[in-house]
């Protein structure tokens, strides 16, 4: 089995990537730094930005996955310098976007496949601190499940996988309520492989307080009530 994880070089995808590794998928990273030293010839990397067109011509030159995973992702809180928040919006959200339109059509032809995307619980959120973030993270939960709502029924399921606070650079609150670590978000992430389940949230504590569902769902349901 052959799996693509964008974002890889730490954190939720580093810990992904090693798991993987250990249950016997070849997997290939994709991120903008290099990543540590992997398990023999099951795992390449490429180190590239996946705001620069270089990214499209990597994903280009890759052969298919049988998984790909979108673990990417920056998030910054606002200042004067709104292009911070314009880069989260690159990063977050067209970054996956770049992805999927790479992976999926060889998965479509192949009948089968699976895309996962790291999103939020703040997708659900109006944040005046980082409002890119929240933004990228409310595009991307949307994006995700209204494909899987599309290509699922063509053997290509897509998840979206929303966690709160996990112990990673990202995590830069000064309140970190239910914060798991990255080797934990990599056990949920395994258990989305397994389940294909196109929406997970994560810690269940943490979806209560922000909301169960993202803006997507609760949009999905004003629309069929109105």
């Amino acid at each position: 089995m052959r799996a693509l994880i964008v974002g890889n070089s730490d954190g939720i995808g580093l810990a992904l990537t090693r798991r993987l590794l250990g249950e016997g998928w070849q997997v290939t990273g994709v991120s903008r730094s290099p990543a540590p030293a992997a398990a023999g010839d099951a795992a390449e990397h490429h180190v590239v930005d996946v705001t620069s067109p270089e990214f499209a011509r990597v994903l280009a030159s890759l052969p298919g996955f049988d998984l790909a995973v979108y673990a990417a992702g920056v998030g910054d809180t606002l200042t004067s310098d709104l292009g911070v928040q314009t880069r989260a919006i690159e990063v977050n959200l067209l970054g996956a976007a770049r992805m999927i339109e790479a992976v999926v059509p060889p998965m479509l032809a192949a009948g089968r496949g699976h895309v996962i995307g790291l999103s939020s619980m703040a997708d659900g959120l109006i944040s005046a601190d980082a409002p890119g973030y929240a933004a990228s993270k409310a595009g991307l939960t949307s994006y995700l499940l209204s494909l899987d709502a599309a290509l699922r029924p063509r053997g290509v399921a897509v998840s979206a996988v929303r966690f709160g606070f996990v112990d990673t650079k990202m995590a830069k609150s000064p309140v970190t309520p239910f914060k798991i670590s990255a080797e934990e978000a990599a056990d949920v992430l395994l258990r989305c492989v397994r389940k294909r389940t196109a929406l997970v949230s994560f810690p269940r504590r943490m979806a209560a307080l922000t909301g169960a569902v993202g803006p997507a769902l609760r949009l999905g349901a004003r629309l069929r009530r109105g």
